[in-house]
């Protein structure tokens, strides 16, 4: 994995110049320093070959849990950076600052899971064009994370998306279709969907 020591600057501006180029930010803990990185092979999921699984079409259907759009942002994005007791975060309260303002300005985006009003999971990430880098997720009640990355995979696909980075494979985001291709490929999809006239919120 390429990896690069950020500099002491770190803004909205040098975010989404290394979004664009195939970097992703990473700190080393809540206050330490931030480092890029650009995995080969890269992991993403295949907007139109999404998989929800059998056995969780009915979580899915649970009448009691519902999705909704950028209405938690700042508590999601918080949520994710916790972990446990002796586990060290890697959203650093600099990289929380520079993505709740990517928010106000339209580009970072959350999707929360609720079972009535208590919000139970969700994550966050970027949109750029028509790539959305998936970032982190959380859940407090099992499956509630999972019922967000379906819901966005939806959003993503009826909005014309040609990309969806999950950056990094584990067993959580294969069970929704990722796969991992080289970073040279990664790149050619990257610079394409980003130049998509398309919109993640109206």
């Amino acid at each position: 994995m390429e990896r690069k020591r950020a500099s002491q600057r770190f803004d909205a501006k040098l975010v989404l110049a290394a979004y664009r180029n195939g970097f992703f930010p990473m700190a080393e803990s809540r206050t330490g320093p931030i480092s890029w990185f650009s995995p080969d092979p890269r992991a993403i999921i295949p907007i139109n070959a999404f998989n929800v699984p059998r056995s969780f079409r009915r979580v899915m259907a649970r009448a009691d849990w519902h999705c909704t759009i950028n209405s938690a942002f700042d508590s999601v994005i918080r949520a994710c950076a916790e972990r446990g007791e002796g586990m060290e975060t890697w959203i650093s309260d600099n990289i929380i600052r520079v993505y709740t303002e990517l928010h106000r300005r339209g580009i970072a985006h959350s999707v929360e899971t609720w079972r009535g009003d208590t919000l139970i999971g969700g994550l966050y990430g970027l949109a750029i064009g028509g790539a959305f880098f998936g970032e982190s997720m959380f859940s407090r009640e099992s499956n509630a994370s999972k019922l967000a990355l379906v819901r966005l995979a939806e959003r993503l696909r009826d909005r014309g998306f040609r990309l969806l980075d999950s950056q990094i494979i584990n067993d959580h985001v294969k069970q929704f279709g990722a796969v991992e291709i080289p970073r040279s490929k990664y790149l050619e999809f990257l610079s394409s969907a980003i130049r998509l006239p398309v919109k993640f919120i109206d």
